[in-house]
Formats: C-alpha cells, sequence, structure tokens
C-alpha cells in the first residue's frame, strides 16, 4: 500500500532534484541518480523498492537494504507508480504518452500498453477491486478537468480494458486531477482527493462491483496534500496526521496525530508512518502519539511506505545538496528505551561500591525485565559479565560490586530488548585507585665525550603483575625522531638496562604502563655529549718546543691555515678563538664564527704579521646554542701555538 503526497505532486511538476539510492546508513552497491522521484512502493513477495524517475524516464528497483537490482528506461514521463495485490505487476502512469504500462515486477520488462486516450493525461493509479485505477484530467476551452478511469488487466483486449468518466455522478466535477489510494486490508475501497478547493472535496468509493459507488464524501471543498486508508477502521489518515472517520455517507473529524506531518503511509497492520521536516514519526495502530522516530535526512523527507509486512519503512530523505537517498528503517514500532548508567567517579578499589539508574520508555517494560551487567577493567579487558540486575517497577535499579582492579572501570548495562522495544545500552566509568611504585633512571645530567657508549639502567619498584619496563632515547634535534631502544622484563632487582651511543644531547625515558593495582609511571634522564673536534695546523717550516710548549715555526710573511674539523650538523658554525702573548700574558682578540662544511671541515687563514718574535695561540669551540644549534653541549678544542720568525 502507498500513497502520494501533495509535496512529492509539487515537486514532480516543479522542481527537479536527485535522487541516489542508498541502504541506510551505507551506500548502495550500484547507486542511481534520479531527477523527479515519484511513485515510491514496496512489493512484499518479491521484497523489492520501485521508485520511478519522472525527468528521465526511468523505473528503478532495489532490494529491501536500497541496492540497485533493475532498471528500465525510455518511459518518457513517469506520474506514479501502483503495484498489483499479488505484487506481480507494477503500473506505471504516464500523462506525456497519454498511456499507462503493466510491467513485469520481477524483471521491469512491459508486458502491456494501455491507451488511454488522445488529450488524457493519466496522474495518480491505485490497484483496487481487480482493477488498476487512474485519475486523470482532461483540457477543453473552459480549462481543466479531472475523473477517474479504470484499467481491467483480465481483458484479453488492452484497447477494451480501458474505461473512463467514472466519477460517481454524486461526485461533484474536479478542476484537475485527484490523489488516490487504495489498500489490499481493505479491498473494493478506493478514495479520490481534489488537491486544489475543488468542489470535490474527499470521497471514499466501493470500486468492488460494475462500477464504484460512494461510500462517504465530506460536504465541502477539502484541499487534500495526502489521503491514505487505514485498514481495520473506518477511518481516513489525512494530510499526514488528521484523521476522518466515515459513517453514513459522510466524513467527521476526530482526533488526530499528535505530530504535525505532511505526508504518511498506513501498513496493511495499522501502523502508520509520518513525514515531517527531516524525520520520520512511526504510531502504533490506534496511537495518537508516536512509538518511534528516525531522523532521516539533512533536508527535507519525501514520500514514505511501508513493506507489506510492517518490517520495515522506507523513506525518500533529503540530502543537503538537492539529492533524495532511500533510507530503510528496520524495526518501526519497536519502542526505543532510555537507559541511564550512574556510576561514582572515583573509588578505592577493593571496596564496594554502588552503581545505580533507570530505564524508560513510551510502552512500558515487561515486569522483571533483566539488565545484563558487564565489567570491563584491566584484569578484564574483554569484559567480565556480573549478575543481571531487575529493574523495579519504576523504572530504576541498583547494583554493587567490588572492583579487583584499578585505573578505568567501565560498567556497562544492557537491555537485550522484546517483541515491543530495541535493545538498549549504556555504560558509566569510575576512577578506581592504584597504588604508586618508583621507577628511577641514571646518568641524568652528566656530561660525555663525542660516541660514548653510555648504559642507562632502570630501577622499578614493587608491582603487582606488570614487571614490563620501556626505554626510550630521544636525541636532541629535529631530524632523529624518539626510538624505543628496549622493551623486556626487569631482572629478579627490578634492573633492566640499554646503551645509548652518544652522538647528542639524549633525553631517555624509562616507563612503566602500570598493571592493575599500580599506576603507571615516567621518568625522565637528560645526559649530554661532546662534539668531536680536532684542528690540523699546516704551512709552517719546523715544530719545535720555546719552553715546555710545542711551538708551529712559520716565517713572518707566511699566512698559517688553520683547518678543524667537527662534527657536522645543518648550520653549524665553529668559533674561532685567537690569542696573542704580551710580557708574560695571552690576550683574547675578539672571537670570529665560521661556517663548518657538510664534510665536517672550516679552514680559516691567517694573516702573517710580517714581523718576527710573535707568539699567537688558536682554537676551534662548539658553544651551544650559538654555534647554531643546540643538539650537543659546549666542547672547546686544543690550543694550537704559532710562533713567526725570519
Amino acid at each position: 500500500m502507498r500513497s502520494t503526497s501533495a509535496a512529492t505532486a509539487l515537486a514532480v511538476l516543479f522542481s527537479s532534484v536527485a535522487l541516489s539510492v542508498a541502504a541506510a546508513g551505507t551506500a548502495s552497491a550500484a547507486p542511481a541518480v534520479l531527477t523527479t522521484p515519484v511513485g515510491l512502493v514496496a512489493d512484499g513477495p518479491l521484497e523489492r523498492v520501485f521508485v520511478a524517475d519522472q525527468a528521465n524516464g526511468r523505473i528503478l528497483a532495489t532490494d529491501y537494504s536500497g541496492t540497485l537490482v533493475g532498471l528500465n528506461v525510455g518511459f518518457g514521463d513517469v506520474s506514479d507508480l501502483a503495484l498489483s495485490d499479488d505484487g506481480a505487476t507494477l503500473y506505471a502512469a504516464l500523462p506525456s504518452s497519454h498511456a499507462i504500462v503493466a510491467l513485469d515486477a520481477a524483471t521491469l520488462k512491459i508486458n502491456t500498453t494501455y491507451d488511454i486516450g488522445a488529450g488524457v493525461q493519466p496522474y495518480q493509479v491505485a490497484f483496487a477491486g481487480g482493477k488498476l485505477w487512474f485519475s486523470y484530467r482532461t483540457t477543453d476551452a473552459d480549462g481543466f478537468h479531472g475523473d477517474l478511469g479504470s484499467v481491467d488487466p483480465s481483458a484479453t483486449d488492452p484497447a477494451a480494458a480501458v474505461t473512463l468518466a467514472q466519477l460517481p455522478e454524486t461526485v461533484a466535477p474536479y478542476d484537475n486531477s485527484g490523489l488516490l489510494d487504495a489498500d489490499p486490508a481493505t479491498p473494493g475501497l478506493l478514495t479520490y482527493a481534489g488537491t486544489a478547493n475543488s468542489a470535490g472535496g474527499i470521497n471514499l468509493l466501493d470500486v468492488s462491483g460494475a462500477t464504484p459507488q460512494v461510500v462517504a464524501k465530506t460536504d465541502g471543498p477539502r484541499w487534500s496534500g495526502d489521503i491514505d486508508l487505514v485498514p481495520g477502521t473506518s477511518q481516513l489518515l489525512w494530510n499526514g496526521y488528521r484523521k476522518l472517520s466515515y459513517a453514513d455517507g459522510a466524513f467527521t473529524e476526530g482526533a488526530g496525530l499528535s505530530e504535525t506531518a505532511w505526508s504518511g503511509d498506513v501498513s496493511p497492520s495499522g501502523l502508520i508512518a509520518t513525514a515531517y521536516d527531516r524525520h520520520v514519526d512511526v504510531y502504533k495502530t490506534g496511537a495518537t502519539t508516536p512509538v518511534r522516530r528516525f531522523e532521516a535526512g539533512s533536508s527535507s523527507i519525501g514520500e514514505v511506505a511501508w513493506a507489506p509486512d510492517s518490517s520495515r519503512v522506507f523513506a525518500l530523505a533529503g540530502n543537503a545538496d538537492n539529492t533524495y537517498t532511500l533510507k530503510a528503517f528496520t524495526g518501526p514500532a519497536l519502542s526505543v528505551p532510555t537507559l541511564t548508567v550512574n556510576a561514582p567517579s572515583s573509588a578505592t578499589r577493593a571496596k564496594k561500591l554502588t552503581v545505580t539508574g533507570k530505564i524508560t520508555a513510551n510502552v512500558p517494560l515487561p515486569t522483571g525485565a533483566k539488565l545484563a551487567v558487564t565489567r570491563t577493567d584491566l584484569d578484564s579487558p574483554s569484559g567480565k559479565a556480573l549478575a543481571a540486575v531487575t529493574v523495579k517497577a519504576d523504572g530504576t535499579y541498583s547494583f554493587t560490586d567490588t572492583p579487583p582492579a584499578g585505573g578505568t572501570v567501565t560498567y556497562k548495562v544492557t537491555y537485550a530488548g522484546d517483541a515491543e522495544h530495541t535493545a538498549v545500552s549504556a555504560s558509566d566509568k569510575v576512577a578506581v585507585s592504584r597504588a604508586s611504585t618508583s621507577l628511577s633512571l641514571n646518568n641524568n645530567g652528566k656530561l660525555y665525550n663525542y660516541g660514548t657508549d653510555v648504559k642507562f639502567t632502570a630501577h622499578l619498584g614493587t608491582t603487582y603483575k606488570n614487571r614490563t619496563v620501556e626505554i626510550w632515547a630521544d636525541p636532541y634535534g629535529g631530524d632523529k625522531p624518539k626510538k624505543l631502544i628496549k622493551r623486556g622484563t626487569v631482572n629478579s632487582s627490578g634492573n633492566i638496562a640499554a646503551w645509548v651511543d652518544m652522538t647528542r644531547d639524549t633525553t631517555v625515558t624509562a616507563v612503566f604502563a602500570g598493571d592493575s593495582r599500580y599506576k603507571p609511571k615516567t621518568v625522565k634522564a637528560t645526559a649530554y655529549a661532546r662534539v668531536k673536534i680536532s684542528t690540523a695546523v699546516s704551512k709552517h717550516y719546523r715544530t719545535a718546543k720555546i719552553g715546555s710548549i710545542s711551538y708551529y715555526w712559520f716565517h713572518k710573511n707566511t699566512d698559517p691555515l688553520i683547518t678543524t674539523t667537527m662534527t657536522y650538523y645543518p648550520g653549524r658554525q665553529q668559533r674561532f678563538d685567537l690569542q696573542v702573548y704580551y710580557q708574560g700574558s695571552w690576550y683574547p682578540a675578539d672571537p670570529y664564527w665560521f661556517p663548518v662544511g657538510s664534510n665536517g671541515k672550516s679552514a680559516v687563514s691567517l694573516e702573517a704579521p710580517g714581523e718576527a718574535g710573535w707568539k699567537l695561540r688558536v682554537r676551534s669551540v662548539y658553544v651551544n646554542g650559538s654555534s647554531g644549534d643546540n643538539v650537543n653541549s659546549t666542547t672547546y678544542g686544543a690550543w694550537k701555538y704559532l710562533y713567526f720568525s725570519n
């Protein structure tokens, strides 16, 4: 069963939007894009959903999950779809072709084309009383005229199967084609309602006989955007949420549904699904408040349609980009309980605590409903089932537990669901206390020569089960990341060691991850490394001691060449220190800074003094921070002594 809302009708006439067909929440294996979708119907025997693409003349079929399983094209203009009572035949109204086609629902192949006459434009279709009924309009000098026609599928001659002008004489004429609805659960009944304030209003027709007979009609014009028969009652669902009861040939309006809607559909079992804005509401048979709400899209909902077995409801959910997605919502008539869990924010390990909560639903839960409880902690990371707890009459519950493990403890409470309720779970966390342990690491603050292999030893104090320690090395400089250099179990003395090649200042970290009774612990030690420096002197003619110090001897006009080799790092500079000996003391000149090449070399040529008797000394220095980086500690090279003679 299905009906088409005025919102969809207006979309057909005046808009152009796109529809992607997909399962609810997931993309279809073969998504389809449509413009102006119309005629959403569900086929129970085949478990298919059909929707037409009016602008592009296509009819598509998906399975109940939304996966595209069938497609036929070339229909021109499609305004509506309907299924035969047995679900074997799909009918499509083609206004521009002035025809109705009957397709094999399993294959979407055309079985029969019914020409309904030049100038006759079918609008909506519905199957009732063994016939396919269609509303239509014609045009003359006075304007549009609406009426009702039928197709008898048992006729052997398609031309003889079509009958027009079947609105009873007591039904006022319409100035346009009307809305139709029928349902196999209400055999022989058909609604015909106007989409504008025409004199025709709303009519319920008995079409089980040779000609349609009026069962009930409104006493005046009624604008209708959507109309649906309500099986098992003498009611119509009007405009998505208002209800009209019929008796003695007339309609009276009674209490409607609590939530506003602009379209709806009623299942054979009497369940109601309504669409409004971005959500779909579901009502149980006879109820006026919804049992469930589905948030369906980011934009307005189009049509909704029930699966004949009421197992799911389908909706054309609008998206922000003017597309529509076909969504399938399962368990539509199940109440969704609200479950809360309240555990203390903190607790002491091995001490009893109390967890409380409440479960509520718009359909009362069974008396004595049970909730499953699971505790997840460091000792039971996959969860440990605790005793089930019984819900009290007011929906509250409570239980006690003594957490054996510290750290974050999660209590998850679950209601498994029943014939009238969905499953629901909720959880809360408790910070359970743990004892502190000791963890130490040696060599903090020590300074080492470049390339020294240094042993770092971590010592772990008392723990419960975990005796594993990790040791990480993080050399200074952004080009070398922190690296795990040792992970293992401490020895019987609580120690574990790792070696570090000290080529840079390095932060070493020891990490104990904790266990169920002792908290995690992290300690750091930073050790420092000098750079490697050597200085070579050239262009001298001899070496000889002056006093106890060995000098490089140069002629007074020869420029000494001083070549420094220093550990390379991008952007690194050496500080070049120069001092002059005068009257028993060494006097420094201002320091010079020279870059260190990628080969680690830095050569400096000193200008000769041109006089004999001068004593100089030079050295190269790496200064942390001032030499262009901070990856090593300040390191002084050895002094080199120079003497100038004749």
